[in-house]
């Protein structure tokens, strides 16, 4: 029976251009078609690879950047990510949403980020508390600050700012503190949430002031505010965007800043250093940070749109009249800021005894 897959190939002789004679496959596959074949595959190859690059380079265009704020919309967080977002869809030529995830003082939305897919189409929206305090809140917190993410950028740092309701007896600061040493366990204060920005800033408040107040802790900064102006609760101590407007309209009265300046959003406010506690800072900050393994190429594209973005006029000025100053920088920068604040923030958490909702 004849193999009809067998591997001999019969040859024949053909001129080899030099006088001799060299063997010819039959079956096979000669030289000159191997030479063929493969300067064909060559070409194929030049010809499909920009192809290639195109519909790679098209599918990431077409994800959109998601920016998760992992907060209710409204507050600072939300504020500043919001402002971002229409620079970057620009920049970048990709869609940009801001997805609100809130929950466990932000450890919800940041836990989610920790998770998703490091392409660099999904980060977040990082802050004080997510980042810097939520660490020493949470027993069983599912990220870690330092190794679940890599930083991307330092967006802004925001005083905080304390505020009472346009009715209340306190006219000054130190009118505040007064009341708040004449009625210890009387007066509330409210934030967005068990160890959010507000509630470590009142604490380091009371540390600092030796006053006594309790806290009614809400889900959300807009429904803590909101509150405060129906005079449910005393007062806050919470990121300038969020209560501004409010300042402004009447509603709500500033008594004093946390930044070691006055802000050019409200001149006329002191800084609690200047109102008789010398030292005294707790500005919250805000940045960028992306899933660890996130590429560093990605991670320096977006640093850079950023950075552009904040030196942006309009940017700018939204920012100041917010009460936000700009932070560009490097990854880097934004990195070691937030392997600075974990261990200052964890001992106001032990002394103020703060504990997660």
């Amino acid at each position: 029976m004849t193999d009809l897959h067998t591997d001999a190939a019969m040859t024949t002789e053909r001129p080899d251009g030099e006088g001799g004679v060299v063997p010819e496959a039959h079956g096979g596959r000669s030289e000159g078609a191997e030479r063929r074949r493969f300067g064909l595959r060559l070409l194929m190859a030049a010809t499909l690879a920009p192809l290639a690059w195109y519909r790679g380079a098209h599918a990431q265009a077409g994800r959109p950047l998601r920016i998760v704020v992992p907060f209710t919309p409204g507050g600072s967080t939300d504020i500043l990510a919001r402002a971002l977002a229409p620079k970057l869809q620009l920049a970048l030529g990709q869609n940009v949403l801001v997805d609100n995830k809130p929950g466990a003082g932000g450890s919800l939305g940041a836990t989610e980020v920790a998770k998703a897919e490091a392409d660099g189409n999904t980060v977040l929206m990082g802050h004080i508390g997510t980042l810097g305090v939520n660490p020493s809140i949470y027993p069983r917190l599912g990220y870690d600050p330092l190794k679940s993410f890599v930083p991307v950028a330092w967006v802004a740092r925001v005083p905080n700012v304390l505020v009472v309701s346009a009715n209340a007896p306190s006219k000054t600061f130190k009118e505040f503190i007064d009341r708040a040493r004449g009625n210890p366990g009387r007066l509330t204060y409210s934030s967005g949430g068990n160890g959010s920005a507000a509630h470590i800033t009142f604490e380091s408040l009371k540390l600092r002031t030796k006053i006594f107040m309790l806290h009614i802790p809400y889900r959300g900064t807009a429904p803590s505010i909101t509150d405060l102006i129906a005079g449910q609760v005393d007062a806050t101590f919470t990121g300038s965007p969020a209560v501004l407007p409010h300042v402004k309209s009447g509603r709500l009265r500033a008594l004093a800043v946390s930044s070691p300046q006055r802000i050019a959003a409200l001149p006329d406010v002191p800084t609690v250093a200047e109102s008789g506690y010398p030292g005294f800072e707790a500005d919250q900050w805000y940045g960028i940070v992306a899933p660890a393994a996130t590429p560093a190429e990605r991670v320096a594209r977006l640093n850079a749109e950023i950075n552009k973005a904040l030196a942006l006029p309009d940017v700018a000025q939204q920012l100041a009249v917010e009460g936000a100053t700009p932070m560009p920088g490097t990854p880097q920068a934004f990195g070691e800021l937030i392997k600075r604040e974990i261990p200052r923030w964890a001992e106001v958490v032990k002394a103020g005894n703060v504990k997660p909702d």
